[in-house]
Parts: structure tokens; C-alpha cells; sequence
């Protein structure tokens, strides 16, 4: 370790360190030279300021503060030359010793971030086949043939497996729509070689539906991915729009122990139920929409208490969701009684955020219009075998009209509920606090959410942790709830299976559990 002179400005190199002392009439210096762009870290440990000067001794910015508690110090040079670093004394500390040590300097060529470590043990062998000299025609051609995404046992935990989504050939970026983290997550590139991936370690029992979007225009906010997304052009199982429109449609990935969906198919020997779509006006709310009208087969000859299924986002539960098959099937199972369906369309995409999140006018709506209705239809039963459901906003809105109106809906079946929501410049989760706040009501509950809908490291609750404080605050107040997580979410292709285990547990004629509706974790 070297003493610094007095007088002499001495050059200072990565990983030297050099000792002296400060006075007021003397300021040791040391000089640098640098190329634009360096990164320049370093330590001072005694009770003394460190500044930045350039070559002619102007002052260019103060690295320590001696009277901090922060001693270590960074900068980046802003072009090449020669840098000084000078020690300053404190008032409160004259004459002090002190130690200076440059530890790295770092080139601007030399920052680049070092690529993730390849989880997927098949990318890490292509990873080195690539080295060698190889392509990527191999590994693509048994894409081909086994599909994607990717999916790779762990031999340290059977449970889970690594999925690895895969992209060939994008030229600047490509992201994933419905990603395991819950985000739209980026896929990296590996190497220069065509191949873009990412991946995760999800549980064997994981389902999801994605969409990937290549070379998404760097300008707009993240809506501007649909401008690309697709369809996963190497996975043969779709979801979604009938026609495979490749835009329209999201890819499936379902791992081997996924609870199976036994209700979704139509089966030739089961009499399909009928439904007719009508045009409910609304003077409360100034506006119209359809309501599709479910009647299962042999509805008018039935001989015990029907049951009543209020949906909304018909959009989604007419299409997407084949909600009239599911209760035709678990109908002709006996797994539940006759139930009759109203499907509730938005009048627009306007009025969904507007109507769905609690909204006075909307409960009146549904009281004194849509259940008066119903009831002329021929629909009505009462509170206890009337069941209201919906995802998302959709299965907010459902806590909330069970809340307000529990002498009709008796039964609450949320899938994935938004209670996050609160109204303007008010704390998060707002109905939970007003099943808090209010007494004890004839309702029941079943609750779900995706493991996959975490929010872990943004502020506020996302729907996994919402749905869990308001199952904690139901079961305090004394509420049915039945609560279940799955690997998945927020998701139509885990709803559809949901939304029937939902009808068994809230209205089903059997105490059993049918296995399809049991989470792997609890199997």
C-alpha cells in the first residue's frame, strides 16, 4: 500500500490502494485515465470526502461525503481523458487518515449484462452444440415433431416441471401473453442463434392458455403486443376462436397431473338443453342488451326444486366457455339439479368496467328488472338454488349483488374476482371491508384463483392475495366457503372447468367431491 506525497499527483490503478492523511491546507490527489463510458467503482474507508475534478482541477462531481455514512463511490466517465480524485477534509475531523481504494474500472464494452443461466437443460446442450459450430435446424425439426412449449422434468422435485416457450426467428423482441409470472414477460434470445425462449418452474399441475407476439413495436404502451400476438405455430392444442384464426386464438399448455375437465364435450346419448337469446331494455341503467336464456332438456315435466344459474360476460361464457354442454352434462351426471341459466351479455366494452365493479344503479338493475323478468320467463326458484357467477370483474360483481340482495342470490360463485377494486381515492379491497363491516347474510361461497395471478413486488393486493383476505374475512364472519387455488391464471381455460366444480360445491345433490374438482396439492 502506498503513502501518497503531499505535493505529487500520483496516477491511482484498478486495485491499488493508496493511504494519507487530509489537512486543510492539504488535499491529496490522484489521477485517472479513462475512456468515455467507464465504470469506475471504488471505497474510501476514514472520515474524509472524496470529489471528482477533471483534468484541469474543475470539480465535477462529489463521490463521498465524509459526513455519510456511505463510503463506497461510483461513476461513469463521461468521455476519454484524464480524471482527478481528490481527498477533502472534514471540519469535524482535522488531520484525518484515511484509505482509498479503486477497485474496478470497468469498460464500456465490457458492461453488457451476462446472459441468464439456461435452466432448460435442452437449451444448455444446444447452447454448446452452437459453440461447436452447429444449427439450430436439429432442435427445430424435433419441435416440429414433439410440439412446444418445451417441457422437461426436474429430478429433484417430481411435482413440478421446467416449461420453456419457445419463438424462431423474431427479429427484435418477442413477448409472452400469459406467462406463468402473470406478466407479459420478454423472451431472450440465445446467443445470434434464431431461437428465443423462456423459462419457468411451474407445478405438473399447471394449465394455461398464451399467445407469443415477435417484433412488437418498441413505440405505444403494453396493449401494442396484440398488434403481433398469436398463436403458438408449433403447438397443436388451441383455445379460443372456432375458426383458428391465429390471432383470435391462444395455444394451450397443459401439464400431465392438470385436474381433468370431464364436463366441456358434448356426448351423444345426454339431450341438449335449449337456448334462446332475448333483448332485456333497461330503463334504470338506459340501455339494452341480450340475455341468452339456458332451459335444460325436459324442463317444463321437472319434479323437484329447479336450480337457477345468473352469469355474466356472455361474450366469453357462450363461446369461450361452453356453459350450456357443462350443465347439460353435469345435469344427466346427477351431479346437480335441473338449472336453468340466464347468460348476461355487456352492452359494450364501455359499460363492462362501468356496470360489473359495485355500482348502485347496476343492483337495481338486477333486482327490480332482470330477476322480475326471469321470474315471467319462468326461471325463478328461490334464494338458496339461485347461484350468481362471473370471472374477473364479472365474479366481483357477483360478491357484491350477494351483499345487496342475498333474498334473491343466494349463492356466490367468483372465478378469479377483481377484489383489488376499490372506488376512486379510497384503500384497496373495498368489498371485503363491507362484508366486514356488515352482519352475517344467508350466502355461500365458492371462491377461485390462479396460482399464476400473483402480484408479488407491485403495490397493492393482485387477485390471488385479494381473493385469499376475502376468503379470511368471510370465514371470520362465519360464512360456507369452499377456496381453491389452481396453477393457472387469469384464464377461460381454467374457468370453464371452475365454473362447473363452482355449480357442484354450491347447489350440487352430492356430498362428495367429484376428483376433477379436487386441486392437485389436496389430492
Amino acid at each position: 500500500m502506498a503513502c501518497a506525497s503531499a505535493l505529487a499527483v500520483e496516477p491511482l490503478s484498478q486495485g491499488q490502494s493508496v493511504r494519507a492523511s487530509v489537512a486543510k491546507t492539504l488535499q491529496p490527489s490522484w489521477s485517472l485515465d479513462l475512456k468515455a463510458g467507464d465504470l469506475v467503482q471504488g471505497k474510501v474507508v476514514g472520515d474524509v470526502s472524496l470529489r471528482l475534478l477533471d483534468a484541469r482541477g474543475n470539480p465535477l462531481r462529489l463521490l463521498v461525503d465524509g459526513a455519510d455514512m456511505s463510503r463506497d463511490f461510483m461513476f461513469v466517465a463521461r468521455e476519454d481523458g484524464q480524471y482527478l480524485l481528490r481527498a477533502e477534509q472534514l471540519s469535524t475531523r482535522p488531520q484525518a487518515e484515511f484509505t482509498l481504494t479503486l477497485s474496478q474500472v470497468l469498460a464500456l464494452s465490457e458492461q453488457q449484462r451476462a446472459p441468464a443461466a439456461l435452466l432448460s437443460p435442452a437449451l444448455g446442450q444446444l447452447a454448446e452444440q452452437l459453440k461447436q459450430g452447429a444449427t439450430t435446424q436439429a432442435f427445430w425439426k424435433d419441435r416440429e415433431q414433439q410440439g412446444t412449449p418445451l417441457v422437461e422434468a426436474l429430478a429433484d422435485s417430481p411435482n413440478e416441471r421446467l416449461v420453456t416457450f419457445l419463438w424462431r426467428g423474431a427479429r427484435q423482441n418477442v413477448r409472452l401473453f400469459g406467462s406463468p409470472s402473470g406478466g407479459h414477460d420478454a423472451l431472450q434470445r440465445l446467443g445470434d442463434s434464431d431461437v428465443w425462449y423462456a423459462t419457468y418452474r411451474v407445478p405438473s399441475s399447471a394449465r394455461l392458455s398464451y399467445q407469443l407476439a415477435p417484433d412488437v413495436p418498441e413505440a405505444g404502451d403494453r396493449r401494442t403486443l396484440l398488434a403481433t400476438a398469436q398463436r403458438d405455430p408449433l403447438n397443436p392444442h388451441s383455445f379460443g376462436n372456432q375458426k383458428y384464426e391465429p390471432s383470435l386464438t391462444r395455444s394451450v399448455m397443459e401439464l400431465p397431473d392438470a385436474p381433468p375437465q370431464p364436463w366441456l364435450n358434448k356426448r351423444a346419448h345426454v339431450a341438449p338443453g335449449s337456448v334462446e337469446r332475448e333483448s332485456l331494455k333497461s330503463e334504470i341503467l338506459g340501455n339494452t342488451r341480450d340475455v341468452y336464456v339456458y332451459r335444460p332438456a325436459g324442463w317444463n315435466n321437472i319434479d323437484q326444486q329447479p336450480g337457477l344459474l345468473v352469469l355474466f360476460d356472455a361474450h366469453a361464457y357462450t363461446h369461450q366457455v361452453p356453459t350450456p354442454t357443462i350443465l347439460d352434462n353435469l345435469i344427466a351426471d346427477g351431479l346437480i339439479p335441473p338449472t336453468a341459466a340466464l347468460i348476461i351479455a355487456n352492452p359494450s366494452d364501455e359499460t363492462r368496467p362501468v356496470e360489473l365493479p359495485p355500482n348502485a344503479d347496476f343492483a337495481r338493475f338486477m333486482a327490480q328488472e332482470l330477476m322480475p323478468w326471469a321470474k315471467q320467463q319462468g326461471l325463478a326458484t328461490d334464494a338458496r338454488h339461485t347461484v350468481v357467477a362471473g370471472s374477473s370483474y364479472g365474479g366481483l360483481a357477483s360478491a357484491w349483488l350477494g351483499l345487496q340482495h342475498p333474498e334473491l342470490f343466494g349463492n356466490v360463485l367468483s372465478l378469479s374476482g377483481s377484489y383489488w377494486w376499490s372506488p376512486p381515492n379510497t384503500e384497496d379491497q373495498w368489498l371485503a371491508r363491507q362484508y366486514a363491516a356488515n352482519p352475517r347474510l344467508p350466502l355461500r361461497f365458492y371462491l377461485q384463483a390462479g396460482l399464476f395471478e400473483d402480484k408479488s413486488g407491485s403495490p397493492g393486493a393482485g387477485i390471488l392475495d385479494s381473493n385469499r383476505q376475502l376468503r379470511n374475512v368471510l370465514q371470520a364472519k362465519g360464512y360456507p366457503v369452499e377456496h381453491v387455488e389452481y396453477a393457472s391464471g387469469h384464464d377461460y381455460l381454467q374457468w370453464r372447468g371452475s365454473l362447473a366444480c363452482g355449480l357442484i360445491s354450491l347447489i350440487g345433490k352430492s356430498p362428495e367431491t367429484p376428483e376433477a374438482c379436487v386441486p392437485v396439492a389436496l389430492r
